[in-house]
């Protein structure tokens, strides 16, 4: 009920807002950044979330825009055509071997098709050069107005909220931020509540998926589970609704691989499917934690 003073533009403002919704690469592996952005656009996400950064994994497709002008203007027209908006790229990660520097062409592509995040991991033992060259992929980013949003990986080295948090404030970078995966938070077995203790505007955005409530004892099913066999929200075992309570983010990035579910029915349909679960289960669990602007 509103009181005497209050309007009811007022009472609107302090009601969360209902979140969105990007496509996450994975999700729909096979498909270039035009086809993932047309798929995001008739399944009925607000964004699209693009592998930019060519990493060389067995079967990985090469999405790298910044040298393939065709398909860069192929995406650029897909996304002019359905008004999806372009969220974040990945992956730049930080590894022994690898300069950032590398990943300015990635950057200054992404920054033209209105791109603010970049996803980082850390892949290295070594903290100091760890800590150095996230630093230095921050300064990068910020060149395009840029964030740089760090997500722990259980089998990386950062597995944890702790570690991923001391990789931030180690760097004394203001544009970067924490990146929760609900699968590998989970996987983790960290406490939801620990996301208390951090800042608040650490957390831009995250990815949002499901799996089997029991926890994998060996690394390879631990990445079977994340690149071939995740589940929609609401059909597995993570407590979704525990992790939302505490994460106070306005973007949920739909990371959903499931081969199996692509052979069948299609990489569109299994998109459409992943956001029409995600969206019922934010509905029937809406979160304190959301944000109201």
């Amino acid at each position: 009920m509103l009181t005497c003073a209050e309007t009811p533009d007022a009472a609107a403002v302090r009601r969360p807002k209902p979140p969105q919704f990007s496509l996450a690469h994975l999700t729909v592996l096979g498909c270039a950044p035009p086809e993932a952005t047309y798929i995001a656009a008739r399944a009925g996400y607000e964004f699209v979330s693009y592998r930019t950064i060519y990493m060389g994994l067995p079967n990985e497709p090469n999405y790298a825009l910044a040298h393939n002008p065709q398909m860069l203007r192929e995406t650029r027209a897909a996304l002019a055509e359905t008004g999806v908006g372009a969220h974040d790229i990945e992956l730049a990660r930080v590894a022994d071997g690898v300069d950032v520097a590398t990943y300015r062409p990635a950057l200054e592509t992404a920054a033209e098709l209105g791109v603010r995040h970049v996803i980082s991991s850390v892949w290295t033992s070594d903290a100091d050069f760890a800590r150095d060259a996230f630093g230095q992929l921050c300064d990068l980013a910020a060149g395009y107005g840029i964030a740089v949003d760090l997500e722990f990986v259980t089998w990386s080295a950062v597995t944890c909220l702790e570690e991923a948090a001391g990789v931030i404030r180690g760097s004394g970078r203001s544009n970067c931020g924490l990146m929760i995966d609900t699968l590998h938070y989970d996987r983790s077995r960290a406490n939801p509540a620990d996301m208390d203790s951090l800042p608040r505007d650490w957390f831009h955005f995250a990815h949002f998926c499901d799996a089997p409530a029991e926890i994998p004892s060996s690394r390879e099913e631990l990445i079977h589970t994340a690149r071939e066999a995740r589940l929609d929200p609401g059909e597995g075992g993570i407590r979704l609704d525990a992790i939302l309570n505490h994460l106070p983010v306005s973007v949920y990035s739909l990371e959903i691989p499931n081969l199996e579910r692509v052979k069948e029915l299609g990489y569109e349909e299994h998109a459409r499917r992943c956001v029409a679960h995600a969206r019922a289960y934010v509905a029937a669990h809406p979160s304190p934690a959301a944000r109201t602007a």
